[in-house]
């Protein structure tokens, strides 16, 4: 039989659909993938002990003659930030160790209906603050092309999950960047939806302005099918936009297929130097635009100028909202509880807690947030911070006005080695630097594999798309995924020489 978990999401539910598989078959695969490697690479945090008798029931259904979706019986991994009422829902953070919640996130409810399978948790910084899933209170996750080097963070497990074949999607959320950036350095595929496109209801808040759940895949067509699933009104998030969507499925495969590239404008922004990024990013970046342009598309140089204030902003208002979020964790209502000494007050035992649950990065940015939001500092920090973001948006609505996306490399360094940026907080902040823009203004980005480094890494090639246009980015990305599949002879993932991939 076909290694199943080698195939594609689409690839699998046809597989289901026609009976040639069962969902049972299809989740013991990859809980065995799971139970051979996870081991290593510590990309789950909890393995869902009820995922084979989910299965079963999908295979029931199915033999009954139910009517279900396209999914229905695919496995899927869940970001361990969404809460879910079978598994611990943790946030990578001792303060909530075997915290059950009394209810599912509002995308974990939608996958559940339209039958997919959930394998477990995966692994991630502590409440996404990070972007290697080092600063997990329960061990870093491992990079498949590389164990020496990180998956990218906050969302490194889901990443390394998808990537490792333990997993054909997963659910991530996406801060400033931590579907996207982790997605760059496995070579997969990572999407932020439009702000608002898919709930947030039951997803744990880091900064509730910024916070956007999406997809994590192996394919453009997979995320597509997977954000069909999840996006969408949400009565129960008072941010979630009450458009009706296309099908996201529809918009990849018609990428794939169509001639989308024919006279599609791409935006090329002038602000961002090759000189900071490293040298063979810059050449895969050069290369996929060429690739795009012999097909049709037309290169435009744009002006973003405020970009480069994205960085500074993002980590006032990012620390700003987590310090008001974080606030929950008091000790009282829920979560773990320290008592330093007998007949200890509510304050001491708040403060003994905190000290003892949550990690150092998690203090520093609460910190950082506490202050830009003091008396005396508010406008000065906060205040300036959101009118940069207002400039940003504006650089957006002024760049859409020009072309149809914009194209970015998603990340400015491949995969780095563990502990390397872990004395020098501002360098891994800066390597968010290009995904952050989209964060701030509420715009859709993607990022997808655009070839390999000198030394094997994957590289990515990030596309941006004006609000509710998620749909545009899902026929470009998948039109440039096939020609460079094409050129590679196949997905990148198959050329990975530790446990993503063949040898």
């Amino acid at each position: 039989m076909t290694d199943l978990t080698r195939l594609t999401a689409a690839a699998l539910a046809e597989k289901l659909a026609s009976g040639e598989v069962s969902s049972v078959e299809a989740t013991s695969a990859h809980l065995d993938r799971i139970t051979a490697v996870d081991g290593d690479l510590n990309a789950f945090l909890h393995v869902n002990e009820g995922a084979l008798a989910a299965a079963a029931e999908i295979d029931r259904r199915r033999a009954a003659g139910d009517a279900l979706g396209e999914l229905a019986g695919v496995p899927l991994a869940i970001k361990d930030v969404l809460v879910t009422t079978d598994m611990p829902s943790t946030s990578g953070s001792r303060i909530l160790e075997g915290y059950m919640s009394p209810f599912d996130a509002t995308v974990v409810a939608r996958a559940r209906a339209a039958g997919l399978v959930g394998l477990g948790k995966t692994n991630m910084d502590e409440f996404a603050m990070g972007s290697s899933t080092e600063h997990s209170a329960f061990g870093a996750t491992l990079n498949p092309w590389d164990p020496t080097r990180v998956p990218g963070g906050s969302g490194g497990g889901s990443a390394a999950a998808v990537a490792a074949f333990e997993a054909p999607l997963a659910l991530g959320s996406d801060t400033g960047g931590s579907i996207r950036q982790p997605a760059h350095l496995t070579g997969t595929v990572g999407m932020k939806p439009t702000y608002g496109g898919v709930s947030r209801y039951g997803s744990i808040a880091l900064a509730s302005s910024l916070d956007q759940v999406g997809p994590a895949t192996r394919t453009v067509l997979d995320a597509g099918l997977l954000h069909d699933v999840i996006g969408g009104h949400d009565a129960l998030d008072s941010t979630s936009l009450p458009d009706s969507w296309p099908s996201f499925a529809a918009a990849a495969r018609e990428g794939a297929r169509g001639d989308v590239l024919k006279g599609l404008k791409i935006g090329v922004v002038r602000e961002l130097p090759d000189s900071g990024f490293q040298a063979d990013i810059s050449t895969s970046f050069r290369a996929a635009l060429a690739a795009m342009e012999a097909q049709g598309a037309e290169i435009v140089e744009i002006s973003a100028p405020h970009f480069e204030y994205g960085v500074a902003a993002y980590y006032v208002l990012m620390p700003a909202e987590a310090s008001s979020n974080l606030a929950r964790f008091d000790s009282v209502r829920f979560g773990m509880r320290v008592t330093p000494h007998a007949g200890a007050t509510v304050e001491e035992v708040m403060s003994a807690t905190r000290a003892a649950g949550l990690g150092e990065e998690v203090k520093r940015r609460i910190i950082l947030g506490t202050y830009a939001l003091s008396a005396g500092y508010y406008d000065a920090y906060y205040g300036s911070a959101q009118r940069v973001r207002t400039l940003i948006q504006r650089d957006y609505t002024d760049a859409f006005a020009q072309v149809d996306v914009i194209a970015t490399p998603t990340s400015s360094t491949t995969a780095f080695k563990f502990g390397e940026m872990s004395d020098d907080p501002l360098a891994m902040y800066l390597n968010d630097a290009t995904t952050i823009p989209a964060n701030l203004a509420g715009v859709p980005a993607i990022s997808i594999p655009s070839g390999l480094s000198d030394d094997g890494l994957p590289i990515g090639i990030q596309f941006v798309a004006p609000v509710r246009e998620d749909a545009r980015l899902y026929r470009v990305s998948a039109a440039l995924e096939a020609l460079l599949q094409d050129q590679w002879g196949g997905p990148l993932l198959d050329r990975a020489p530790m446990l993503g991939g063949k040898a």
